[in-house]
């Protein structure tokens, strides 16, 4: 009875974003394969790092995991006086990104920091494969699995939210949402979809840099230690302790050095009920590519002295 006459509507809602999400696919697909004809050995060593992290069974574990945690979120019964819909999508795109985040980690150092301490990328270096084409080509291969995962993640988180409309009318007894206020409702939430993997893939080159030196642990501390406080520095200087010189002073040096993630995230306009635009959008990917390509640098900076041996 779950379902009962409400998939109709719901169906037809979440056939255009199925179709959006195919169209994405696509586009990462024609991508994937536009790196391994352009760049050969980045995209060489790209693919077989996809590879190795799309077919180990965390990633397969991470995927069911997320799955199983979004379907859940649709059904727990908040008692927000009709506002559940705001945490599904808060908890949806937080578990989607940290979901990413981690797998961006583990395989950043599963195939740089191993495969250096197991005297692996020795051997991948002996062939006419510079320390450059073999870093950015980590990265690139690192990205390739994140992707997947996200796209993935993203269409079922795309198709709760949908459903979720329906479900909340029916458990209130009110009048279904017809098949447009479902889409309008995951057309709305995109843009928050993008920040999330925006702010996973300037994570994802912090992992990679940081992967060049330390182990998984140490990888994963840090990486959270970035994250906690690209999301609270900002929320500091905002508050009244912000107006303190010292910390006015430290949270402005922090900020020069680490992401200011808290840009990336939508909780507050959700809670407002408010949609971001998508010339805001596109100011959060010019910043991510620059912080990209600056944690890129670092991480050649760190490769090219390191030992091999």
């Amino acid at each position: 009875m779950l379902f009962a006459f409400t998939l109709p509507n719901w169906i037809e809602g979440v056939k255009y974003i199925d179709l959006g999400v195919l169209a994405v696919f696509a586009l990462f697909v024609a991508a994937v394969f536009s790196i391994r004809a352009v760049f050969p050995k980045v995209g060489a060593v790209a693919w077989v790092t996809a590879k190795e992290s799309v077919f180990q069974p965390l990633f397969l574990i991470l995927m069911l995991v997320g799955i199983f945690l979004l379907f859940l979120f649709l059904l727990i019964p908040y008692n927000t006086l009709g506002e559940d819909i705001k945490l599904v999508i808060t908890q949806g795109l937080t578990l989607v990104k940290l979901i990413a985040v981690f797998l961006a980690v583990w395989t950043a150092s599963t195939t740089i920091a191993d495969e250096i301490d197991g005297k692996t990328a020795l051997m991948a270096l002996a062939k006419p494969i510079s320390r450059r084409n073999f870093l950015i080509g980590k990265y690139v291969g690192v990205m390739i699995a994140v992707t997947l995962i996200f796209i993935v993640l993203g269409a079922f988180f795309l198709n709760t939210v949908s459903y979720k409309a329906v479900y909340d009318a029916r458990e209130a007894s009110k009048e279904y949402p017809t098949a447009i206020e479902c889409f309008n409702q995951v057309v709305d939430i995109l843009p928050g979809l993008v920040l999330a993997y925006l702010e996973t893939i300037i994570l994802a080159a912090i992992a990679v840099a940081i992967s060049t030196r330390l182990a998984l642990l140490p990888n994963l501390t840090i990486t959270l230690v970035i994250y906690l406080l690209g999301h609270i520095i900002p929320v500091i200087v905002q508050s009244s302790v912000g107006q303190l010189p010292p910390v006015v002073f430290v949270a402005s040096l922090v900020s020069a050095v680490l992401p200011c993630l808290d840009h990336f995230s939508m909780e507050t306009a959700v809670a407002m009920n408010k949609t971001l635009p998508w010339s805001y959008v596109g100011c959060a990917v010019g910043y991510a590519a620059l912080y990209c390509l600056a944690a890129l640098v670092v991480s050649l900076l760190l490769f090219e002295d390191r030992d091999m041996a």
